[in-house]
C-alpha cells in the first residue's frame, strides 16, 4: 500500500519547466512522482531501503546572510545565490578549464570543450570575489581536467594569496601519474588535497565509465601524490550494474593506502552533462550505498555508523568517521547518534569547512614517530596510551561518505535551497552545484554554458 509523504517542487526533465509533485512511499521505497502539463508524468526512485526515509533528517535554521541576488522567476531560475537560498557556501568550485584528457561516457560537466581557458586576471578576480562573498570557505579547482593547464601551480598560488586555507584539486589523475614531479610542484604551491576520480578496483569498471583501463594509472597518481605529502580522497561514481558490488573493495583499497588516502566519497551517478543516450534513470540511492557497505564489509561497517549531514540538506548525503587501529580493525570515531535539534545552518557549514579541511589534508606525522612507536610495553603508562591513541587518530582517521547530486529527474527545490556546494562565476555569482549542472533529456543546460 502506498502513501503520500508530502508535496515537492521540481522541474520537468524535458523542458526544465517548474512542476509540482509528491513523494510517495511503498514499503521501503520512496518515489518522486511529478507531472508536467506538456510532457506528462515522471516517476523516479529517490530512496530505497534502510535507514528509513523518515529517520534521515537534520533540520536547520535557514541562513539568510551574505550577498544575495533578487528573486525574479523563482527557484531554480534565480541562482546566484538568490535571497531565498537557505545555506552559505561551504565549498566553492572554480572551473579553470573545459578541456580534458579523457572523454568519459559519463561526465557531469560534459568536458572536452574547446572554450578558451580563463586567464590569471579572471581567476584572481574569481578567487577574490568568492572569498569576499562567502567570508571564507574551502576551494576546489575543477573543470574539465585542471591538470591539462601547465600553469596549474601558479593558479594554486593565486588561490592561496586570495586567502583560501584549503585548496583541493578535482582530477582524473592522468597527468599526476605521467609526471612524477607535478604533485610536488602543486604541494609546494599550497595544494592541500586531491579529489581523485576512482571508480573501482577492476579495469572493467573504468572501461565502462571512462572508456579505457585506468587502474594502474590511478595507482601511480596516488603514489606520486602521497610522495609529495598531499591528502587523497577517492571519489567513485556509483552506477547500477557497474560497480555497486565493489563499494567495500574500494574502501579497503583506500584503507590499505593510509595515511595519505584520507577517505572515500561515493557519488551515485546523476544524469546531467554527458550520459549514454539509451539510459533509463535508475539512480543508486544513498541507503543502497550505506547498506551495500554494511553487507559487503561483513558487518565491519554498521548502518548506525553513518549520520545525515549538518551542512547541506539531510537527503543529500551521509558520512561516517573511522580509525584503523594498530591491529587493522576499523573503529567508529565519535557518536553514532544524530542530535536532530534544529541548529543554525551557518553553524553546520562552518563546522563542515573546518572538519573537511583537517580530514582531507594529509596528516602531519611527528618526526619522532617511528614505525615501532605504537608498540605497547608492559610498563607503559595510561598517559602514553592516550598519546598513542591521539597520534593514531591523527594519522589513521578515515571518512566514508556519499553525496547524491540531483538531476532533472530527482531535483527537489527544497533540497536545492539547502545546497552548500556552489560553482563560482566570473561575475561573482555562486550557483548551487546541482542547478549549475542541471541538464534536460536532450542535453540543454539551465546554467552551464549560458552564464
Amino acid at each position: 500500500m502506498s502513501k503520500v509523504l508530502g508535496s515537492i517542487r521540481s522541474v520537468c526533465p524535458e523542458c526544465l519547466g517548474r512542476v509540482t509533485g509528491e513523494l510517495v512511499q511503498t514499503g521501503d521505497v520512496v518515489r518522486m512522482v511529478k507531472r508536467c502539463p506538456e510532457h506528462g508524468e515522471y516517476t523516479t526512485v529517490v530512496w530505497r531501503g534502510n535507514p528509513a526515509f523518515s529517520s534521515w533528517v537534520r533540520p536547520k535554521i535557514p541562513f539568510g546572510g551574505g550577498v544575495r541576488e533578487s528573486v525574479g522567476n523563482g527557484c531554480p531560475y534565480d541562482c546566484g545565490l538568490c535571497a531565498r537560498h537557505a545555506q552559505r557556501t561551504c565549498t566553492a568550485l572554480v572551473e579553470i578549464t573545459s578541456r580534458c584528457n579523457l572523454h568519459c561516457p559519463v561526465c557531469f560537466a560534459d568536458s572536452g570543450g574547446a572554450e578558451k581557458d580563463p586567464d590569471h586576471d579572471v581567476l584572481r578576480r574569481m578567487f577574490e570575489q568568492t572569498m569576499a562573498r562567502t567570508g571564507g570557505c574551502n576551494l576546489q579547482l575543477s573543470g574539465g581536467e585542471p591538470t591539462v593547464r601547465d600553469d596549474l601551480p601558479d593558479i594554486v598560488r593565486l588561490a592561496k594569496r586570495a586567502g583560501f586555507g584549503f585548496v583541493q584539486l578535482n582530477t582524473n589523475g592522468l597527468r599526476l601519474a605521467e609526471d612524477p614531479a607535478l604533485a610536488g610542484k602543486l604541494a609546494e604551491a599550497g595544494l592541500s588535497s586531491i579529489f581523485l576520480q576512482f571508480d573501482g578496483v577492476r579495469d572493467e569498471v573504468f572501461r565502462a565509465l571512462r572508456g579505457r583501463d585506468l587502474l594502474e594509472t590511478k595507482k601511480r597518481a596516488m603514489d606520486h601524490a602521497a610522495g609529495a605529502g598531499l591528502g587523497i580522497v577517492l571519489v567513485p561514481t556509483v552506477a547500477r550494474g557497474v560497480n555497486v558490488d565493489q563499494l567495500w573493495d574500494i574502501v579497503r583499497f583506500g584503507l590499505e593506502r593510509q595515511p595519505h588516502v584520507r577517505g572515500v566519497h561515493f557519488q551515485p551517478m546523476s544524469y546531467f552533462g554527458r550520459f549514454p543516450a539509451d539510459f533509463s534513470p535508475e539512480h543508486v540511492t544513498l541507503p543502497e550505498v550505506m547498506t551495500g557497505l554494511c553487507e559487503q564489509s561483513g558487518g565491519e561497517i554498521k548502518a548506525g555508523d553513518f549520520l545525515p549531514p549538518g551542512c547541506e540538506h539531510a537527503l543529500c548525503s551521509f558520512s561516517g568517521k573511522f580509525m584503523t587501529r594498530e591491529d587493522g580493525a576499523l573503529m567508529r570515531m565519535g557518536s553514532g547518534t544524530c542530535d536532530c535539534t534544529p541548529r543554525p545552518a551557518e553553524a553546520g557549514a562552518l563546522k563542515s569547512i573546518g572538519v573537511t579541511a583537517r580530514q582531507w589534508s594529509a596528516p602531519v606525522v611527528p618526526e619522532a614517530q617511528s614505525s615501532d612507536c605504537s608498540r605497547t610495553s608492559p610498563d607503559t603508562s595510561p598517559g602514553d596510551d592516550l598519546d598513542r591513541f591521539l597520534a593514531r587518530a591523527r594519522t589513521h582517521s578515515f571518512t566514508i561518505s556519499g553525496m547524491a547530486f540531483q538531476d532533472a529527474w530527482t531535483l527537489n527545490l527544497d533540497r536545492l535551497q539547502g545546497c552548500c556546494i556552489h560553482v563560482a562565476q566570473p561575475d561573482g555569482r555562486l550557483i548551487p552545484f546541482c542547478a549549475f549542472n542541471l541538464t534536460s533529456r536532450d542535453g540543454r543546460s539551465l546554467y552551464r554554458g549560458t552564464v
